[in-house]
């Protein structure tokens, strides 16, 4: 089957998840998508969980919790949020291939440094072979836009999200298990209470 995977070097989330999802090499076609966290929120009309306060505090503490708990070693880069463009840039730059989005998760998140220029970035660009001048390449930029543009389209409204070839997304870290559960057994889906579930009417809208 073939799976894209999602994700954003601003979410630590998407790191914890990265250390399942390149297990998925092995038994699948996997395809790696860089894409803008923020024009996907803009695009639901949300926020993120680090522009919410009490929210982001929340979240920064769950995540080193996650880490902890699944032996991920896992250190805040100086800022968060921070702008993930150059690093996005990075991967697109170097193939998008699963070593380079390696590199840049641990660069950020293992190691705990920064990815918010080229000039922090400089070291890795270095030892990816990416020149500064490719990450200011127009065919780089309009690969990033094409990426987030495409995740939209397919519905994913957060990242990290796996999605499998016949539209089904699965977002978050913590869904991984369900998701390598529907690849192995796609009766997971299909039964009555899961149908119910897709279909559930609305019974309230809040007024915007």
């Amino acid at each position: 089957m073939q799976l894209t995977w999602y994700f954003d070097f601003i979410s630590p989330f998407s790191y914890l998840h990265w250390q399942k999802v390149k297990a998925l090499q092995a038994d699948y076609d996997l395809t790696l998508v860089p894409i803008v966290f923020a024009a996907v929120l803009d695009a639901c009309g949300q926020k993120g969980p680090a522009e919410i306060p009490g929210k982001r505090e929340f979240t920064y503490r769950h995540v080193l919790w996650q880490a902890r708990q699944e032996g991920v070693t896992l250190r805040f880069p100086p800022a968060h949020p921070f702008n993930p463009l150059a690093a996005l840039r990075l991967a697109i730059a170097a193939g998008s291939t699963p070593d380079a989005v390696d590199s840049v998760f641990d660069w950020i998140w293992k190691q705990g440094r920064a990815g918010d220029s080229i000039e922090a970035l400089a070291p890795l660009l270095a030892a990816l072979d990416v020149p500064g001048e490719a990450l200011q390449a127009d065919a780089t930029k309009a690969a990033l836009r094409a990426n987030t543009d495409a995740a939209i389209a397919a519905g994913v409204y957060g990242v990290p999200t796996l999605a499998f070839e016949d539209g089904q997304l699965f977002w978050g870290n913590d869904a991984h298990d369900f998701a390598v559960a529907a690849l192995r057994d796609p009766a997971v889906l299909a039964d009555d209470d899961m149908q119910r579930a897709s279909q559930l009417p609305v019974g309230l809208q809040r007024r915007s």
